[in-house]
């Protein structure tokens, strides 16, 4: 799938298929995280991949908005630096991981992002860092949506030169 298709196509997955992800894709998606930009390239991310079914329950229970975490194959919990650049950077990784797992054909979505402070207990991540995603992935159950998107047209968002001008 090329890059653009894979953006027209994403949308957020909620509901999995008891399949498991095999370890090279797995590999791909973090690395898909890994190797995004970062301003100084200062990488503030770090990933923790969280597959016990009694975790990823907990993580759902710990995740207001996530309950689906519990029915995902396995989740990437996102937790960053607390650096000024830090969330714009992870936020750049983990839209590369969502891409590059849809690629493979593995759904996921983007759970959470403030109020996630008793997953460093759960987890043992380090206070010093804040959890700003868990994402859970799994093999779609069903079709969802054939990648169409409700999105406001683009003359509505982007102008040229000057805030008014239409872009198209």
């Amino acid at each position: 799938m090329n890059v653009f298709e894979a953006i027209r196509t994403l949308l957020a997955v909620r509901q999995y298929e008891d399949r498991p992800i095999p370890e090279e894709v797995l590999g791909r998606i973090l690395e898909a995280g890994r190797l995004s930009g970062s301003a100084m390239n200062a990488q503030p991310w770090h990933f923790v991949v969280v597959q016990d079914q009694e975790v990823l329950k907990r993580l759902a229970a710990a995740a207001p908005t996530g309950p689906y975490v519990a029915g995902a194959n396995l989740a990437i919990v996102v937790a960053v630096d607390k650096t000024p650049y830090a969330l714009s950077d992870t936020s750049r990784a983990i839209q590369n991981m969502l891409l590059a797992a849809w690629d493979e054909g593995v759904g996921g979505n983007w759970v959470g992002f403030s109020g996630m402070d008793q997953i460093n207990g759960l987890l043992g991540i380090p206070a010093d860092l804040d959890v700003v995603a868990i994402l859970p992935f799994g093999y779609p159950a069903q079709n969802i949506g054939e990648g169409k998107k409700k999105r406001k047209p683009l003359a509505e968002i982007a102008h040229r030169e000057h805030w008014g001008e239409p872009f198209v």
